[in-house]
């Protein structure tokens, strides 16, 4: 397809987004067979998909990709027995925009899908819609929250597990272990096998596994590399026996396994992932093996997370319309694959922090960086990317930032982003500050100049060791305190500020945090909660009584708030409004395993023991056999039997 056509594709499928949704045929504008629209002749060579998608994972720290101290003999066993990609990049080193390229073929302009938060185009055709289409039986099971289906990547899924365990006060936990997701991905399996359903599969499991924090920091000798390794391992672990599990069906299965972006431990003074577009934290391993592969290929070609969904489907005998990727399957009779340019972004540096988007091209072995400063590296000499050549080839800056502008420009369009509550659960899970509504709309309305975001490094690095759960204690309050001081304005920085001076009980100096937090506009409840705690703690109920107002004020149906009020109603007094409000509470959101302890205490302190008793049982009911509130839960149940 030509950019033109290209373009006007992109306006019919979907108004909102006006740029580029499928691949230019190459930097020299070579014609392939990919960029068709010419039904698929050839038969079938698999009936069944196995997609696995593991997060954060780095090429080079998988055996098959030569790093010695690897221990992924299952990753390792694919690319044996099929082939492996020796330079895949994602389109995007962000969960969310790197999947939906991959499931849809799409870069992310054409997806919409430019950040986490930020929605998959409904209207955009998925692996999951078209083979749901064709009599598929679709199952996905998720790791983590960036997944979740209100995104919607669960279109043409008949299962799509992504239920997250809760923690001890009730609330949602933001990500799963690798164990429960294979677990669930197995059931399914095994039911597929009990219904006797002749219908071809495709199974998507995603595992969190490697994310930050790795392992638990917290008191190890080992150091981050090392844990790093540690949850691939387990992930690796998991895929053998999610790939066991396929028994008897494995050889018609097409088993494919891919990172979804990379992640950095200082590689250009950059730390986890997302803000730049080096291939610290593009490149990935993808590797697949199954019927028509033949073992031991290795492809040298440099190819992108979006051909994964052309060459799947092109293996399962149909076609994927519309699509930035190519079909890469010639090179698994040893053919070359044809010279072509692979795009990818990262909107983060925008989305999160205001700052200049970055936008990249990868052509005739060179890669220009878009940025206000542009960097354009020799991939094939330098791959680390390490001498900026843009000053010395102005022309070639020049004509490949042409090229970069078909796809993308530096600006996003308006688009429906996260909630509050998902944004405040991205940002658990170190997604910088999250991109809730306002957010979004402060970051696209700014048309001013942005700052570059290689003149935040510095700061960049700090808040990405903040929010990747590396540091605890007096090194976590040392950093929050270093980024406020520098950067006041950041609002969520004062709001970590603010929690973790009140778990270390500093309430006299958790509040000007949270103060500051709220003064920087965080659309945030927990602001409001963490200064109502402190007020509270220092008696003073009526400052309590009104930042809980704010909460609600600013999140009218959060059922946490709710159930504060009616901690703090009965402090006040007022058993009866204290139990109305826990109760409602509760019915807003079941889960909250405190509210019904609390309730079933307020219940006590009113002298209805037996709905106390009632509210204690039914709280051990839905507690987990280990969990350590039981023991608590069961002195209450015997005082008011």
């Amino acid at each position: 397809m030509n950019p033109e056509k290209t373009g006007e594709t992109a306006k019919s499928a979907d108004k909102m987004f006006l740029c580029v949704l499928c691949v230019l045929c190459g930097f020299f504008l070579v014609e392939m067979s990919a960029c068709s629209n010419q039904k698929v002749a050839s038969k079938p060579t698999a009936r069944n998909l196995l997609l696995i998608t593991i997060d954060t994972l780095r090429a080079d720290h998988v055996g098959a990709y030569g790093w010695t101290r690897a221990r992924t003999p299952t990753l390792d066993a694919i690319a044996a027995n099929g082939a492996l990609f020796e330079r895949a990049f994602a389109a995007a080193p962000i969960t969310l925009p790197s999947h939906a390229t991959l499931l849809t073929g799409r870069y992310p302009p054409g997806h919409g899908a430019r950040d986490n938060g930020l929605h998959v185009s409904a209207t955009v055709p998925t692996l999951a819609t078209e083979l749901h289409a064709k009599g598929f039986a679709t199952a996905a099971f998720v790791a983590a929250f960036p997944l979740d289906h209100q995104f919607g990547l669960n279109r043409g899924f008949d299962v799509y597990g992504d239920t997250l365990p809760r923690g001890p006060d009730g609330r949602p936990a933001n990500e799963r272990p690798a164990s429960a997701v294979v677990n669930d991905a197995i059931s399914w399996l095994r039911q597929l096998a009990i219904s006797n359903q002749q219908s071809a599969f495709f199974l998507w499991v995603h595992l969190f596994e490697p994310h930050a924090p790795y392992g638990d920091p917290s008191g190890s000798a080992q150091s981050a590399l090392e844990r790093y390794d540690e949850e691939i391992a387990t992930a690796d672990r998991e895929i053998g026996r999610l790939i066991t599990a396929l028994g008897p069906v494995a050889a018609q299965t097409l088993v494919v396994a891919a990172g979804d972006h990379g992640e950095a431990f200082g590689e250009h003074d950059e730390y986890a992932h997302s803000l730049f577009v080096y291939d610290t934290t593009l490149r990935v391993p993808l590797l697949m093996s199954g019927p028509g592969i033949p073992a031991g290929t290795r492809v040298a070609e440099a190819v992108t997370l979006a051909d994964v969904a052309p060459t799947v489907m092109r293996a399962l005998g149909m076609q994927l319309a519309d699509v930035d990727g190519i079909d890469l399957s010639p090179a698994f009779s040893r053919a070359a694959l044809p010279q072509r340019e692979l795009y990818a972004e990262s909107f983060a540096p925008l989305v999160e922090f205001g700052w200049a988007p970055l936008r990249a091209l990868r052509a005739g072995g060179r890669k220009l960086i878009a940025a206000p400063t542009p960097e354009l590296f020799d991939v094939e000499r330098d791959p680390a990317e390490t001498k900026n050549l843009a000053g010395a080839q102005s022309n070639a800056v020049q004509a490949l930032q042409a090229r970069v502008n078909r796809y993308s420009g530096p600006d996003l369009p308006s688009a429906a982003a996260a909630d509050r509550d998902a944004a405040e659960r991205l940002r658990a899970l170190g997604y910088s500050s999250g991109n809730s509504i306002s957010n979004l709309h402060s970051a696209i309305s700014n048309s001013g100049p942005r700052p570059d975001p290689k003149d935040r490094r510095e700061i960049a690095a700090r808040i990405a060791q903040v929010t990747s759960g590396e540091l605890s204690g007096a090194a976590l309050l040392t950093a929050l305190e270093g980024i406020v001081r520098d950067d006041p304005r950041n609002g969520q920085a004062q709001l970590r500020l603010g929690y973790a001076r009140l778990q270390a009980g500093d309430c006299a100096r958790a509040e000007p945090a949270f103060h500051a937090a709220a003064a920087a506009g965080l659309p945030s409840a927990d602001v409001h909660l963490g200064l109502a705690t402190c007020l509270g703690r220092r008696g003073d109920l009526a400052g309590a009584e009104r930042a809980l107002g704010e909460a609600r004020r600013v999140e009218p149906d959060n059922p946490a708030v709710i159930a504060n009020l009616g901690l703090l109603q009965a402090s006040k007094g007022n058993l009866t409004a204290g139990i109305a409000s826990l109760s409602a509470a509760l019915a807003a959101d079941p889960a909250l395993h405190e509210a019904r302890f609390n309730l079933a205490v307020l219940y006590a302190k009113a002298g209805r023991r037996a709905d106390a008793a009632a509210t204690a049982r039914d709280l051990l009911a839905r507690l987990p056999p280990n969990a350590p509130q039981r023991e608590e839960v069961e002195r209450l149940l015997r005082a008011v039997q």
